[in-house]
């Protein structure tokens, strides 16, 4: 499949890596690109992570899955993230979570132990590209900070507003669009969709917000 370099090199994961140089770069880190359709399987857990997806186009979910059958929405991953990177430079390669593609997406793949080590060419991009891969690791953790914030209120209605001034910080912007569906919001609180659908409607007539549809004021 053809790639787009010009893409690729405004990616996070690419900051600082010449244009010109990601070719051969992605050549010597025996990278590979995969189509995936809406909600299909990306990576199951338990399955070995041996390589970093970095979301070329579209959206993953990183899933939780308990006994019942449950799934809990961790993370939403979109454009130019990446995903499978705790597991691929652990100690232990087995998943713990499961990815699938929300939307349909183009993933591109780099087996970590070539990223991680350097070739025998000594390519100059090698240190930059762990340096960025650092970075992107730290964001994640942010990220999964402010799941556990979220999770960690005691109410609905705390842990729907704890998710909804997070938007607000991140957009700077009282009225924002947030990325998740109703069911796929209440699979991020661990509620239930009708609770979720009520309670935003509660909050609505107390004056705490406005709504419609995905796009959110607070009040």
């Amino acid at each position: 499949m053809q790639l787009n370099f010009k893409q690729l090199a405004s990616l996070p994961i690419f900051n600082g890596i010449c244009e010109e140089d990601l070719p051969a770069m992605l050549n010597c880190l025996g990278s590979f690109q995969k189509n995936y359709q809406k909600d299909e399987i990306i990576l199951l857990e338990s399955n070995e992570v041996r390589s970093v997806g970095i979301i070329l186009s579209g959206i993953v979910h990183m899933v939780k899955e308990d006994s019942e059958g449950y799934q809990t929405l961790l993370v939403a991953m979109k454009d130019g993230e990446l995903f499978g990177e705790s597991f691929s430079c652990g100690s232990h390669l087995d998943a713990h979570v499961s990815f699938f593609a929300a939307a349909s997406c183009t993933v591109l793949f780099l087996p970590f132990h070539k990223i991680i080590h350097s070739c025998k060419m000594s390519c100059t991009f090698h240190h930059r590209l762990i340096e960025n891969m650092v970075q992107l690791i730290g964001d994640k953790n942010v990220q999964l900070m402010h799941k556990i914030e979220v999770i960690s209120k005691k109410t609905l209605r705390e842990k729907i507003l704890t998710y909804l001034q997070q938007q607000a910080l991140d957009q700077d912007s009282r009225q924002f669009t947030i990325p998740l569906s109703r069911l796929e919001l209440a699979k991020y609180l661990c509620a239930d969709r009708s609770a979720l659908t009520r309670e935003l409607s509660y909050m609505q007539k107390d004056g705490l917000i406005s709504y419609e549809k995905n796009t959110f004021q607070l009040l």
